[in-house]
């Protein structure tokens, strides 16, 4: 798909026209660190404009499951597919970064997870949603929260 996202030196390489793009290039790195932990798999991402199709799925999603419409600019995405599980990841100028849950088999769990990079506000578009903490050596603070996913996509 793209370039991989190394966790050991994290780089802000995509990533520079976020004010937050330190704690985003570390929450991109938790990531990776996490694919690379539980499934020995690389984690790559590609600028968000290369990848419209997958763009247009999340936003899909959002909007039909929550009518939610985010207001930054995506900087970039990733796609994993891994156990029957497609992921997709996109980072956000503001910090934001969404991922989508997607098991492909029937009854599986499918959900849209959010974490806020440390040092941005919460984005309008998602103030019904509580947050929870969690620290990472890689991000500093990250805040969580997601929504179980009911359609079809």
């Amino acid at each position: 798909m793209g370039q991989p996202v190394d966790f050991a030196e994290v780089s802000t390489e995509g990533l520079e026209s976020s004010p937050v793009s330190e704690a985003l290039a570390g929450l991109r790195a938790n990531e990776a660190r996490y694919f690379w932990t539980k499934y020995k798999q690389p984690f790559e991402v590609s600028p968000a404009e290369e990848e419209p199709v997958l763009l247009a799925w999340v936003n899909r999603i959002l909007k039909e499951e929550r009518d939610m419409e985010i207001a930054s600019t995506p900087l970039e995405i990733s796609l994993n597919n891994v156990d029957g599980i497609k992921w997709v990841h996109v980072f956000y100028e503001s910090g934001l970064s969404i991922n989508v849950l997607y098991t492909l088999e029937e009854g599986g769990k499918r959900a849209v997870g959010f974490k806020l990079s440390q040092g941005m506000e919460v984005p309008e578009e998602l103030s019904a949603f509580k947050f929870a903490r969690q620290k990472s050596k890689l991000a500093g603070e990250i805040r969580g929260s997601y929504f179980v996913i009911k359609g079809e996509y």
